[in-house]
């Protein structure tokens, strides 16, 4: 199957999901998570037609996506991974949309770096739906409070929210906490969804899906990166 079938495949699937919940399809942005994928990968989709996309970390994007950025001023570059606060800088110089924050210090950091730079990337706060220890995000009970400092204190563009559910719990009980929590707060975009549950996702009120091997196919073997700290 080409790049171009297996978009059309997940535009099909997601505007299906999105008529059966009474939304319009327009409503929902496909995110192409290109991690791990070349950049000739990364052609074949704007090829097709595809302008957003994701990217787990900073390094791999540098290294991927500028002559993509110059090539086509269209395409959206959005942070999907876990960001070290010593990378804000590149994240903020490179990414439209940062989909990752998850504490007080990376608020800190991301507020410095777009005074700094004059570029506001869209901000989204990751949830961490099901308060797993190994996982990023906020808690769903700190969450009001963490949206508020954002927003107040550190004057963040922030848009919407973000979650990766537990791979072994039902998928839509975290997507309608996440929905809910995003409507308490006034936020418009819930990032929620990928290749195995983007449609749930979708029927639950989701604007954005990131999806991966759905399009691009299964990932190639990924060198493990050298453990960091959070300096």
């Amino acid at each position: 199957m080409s790049a171009a079938d297996r978009l059309a495949d997940v535009r099909q699937r997601i505007e299906a999901a999105a008529r059966s919940a009474g939304r319009a399809p327009a409503d929902v942005t496909l995110v192409a998570v290109s991690k791990t994928h070349g950049a000739n990968r990364v052609r074949e989709m704007l090829d097709a037609g595809q302008r957003v996309f994701g990217e787990n970390r900073v390094q791999e994007a540098e290294e991927k996506f500028p002559d993509l950025k110059a090539a086509h001023p269209d395409l959206e570059l959005h942070l999907i991974g876990p960001l070290q606060t010593n990378k804000a800088r590149d994240a903020v110089r490179l990414f439209d949309v940062i989909q990752s924050v998850d504490r007080e210090r990376l608020a800190v950091a991301l507020a410095k770096e777009m005074a700094h730079l004059g570029r506001r990337p869209a901000c989204y706060i990751q949830v961490n739906t099901g308060e797993e220890a190994q996982k990023a995000g906020v808690a769903p009970a700190d969450v009001d409070a963490f949206i508020t400092a954002c927003r107040d204190t550190h004057k963040l563009p922030v848009v919407g929210l973000m979650c990766i559910p537990p791979v072994d719990e039902e998928p839509a009980l975290h997507f309608a906490l996440l929905a809910k929590i995003a409507a308490r707060n006034g936020l418009a975009k819930v990032s929620m969804g990928m290749s195995a549950d983007y449609e749930a996702a979708v029927r639950l009120g989701a604007t954005h899906v990131r999806v991966g091997s759905a399009l691009f196919g299964a990932r190639p073997p990924l060198e493990a990166p050298t453990p960091k700290t959070d300096a």
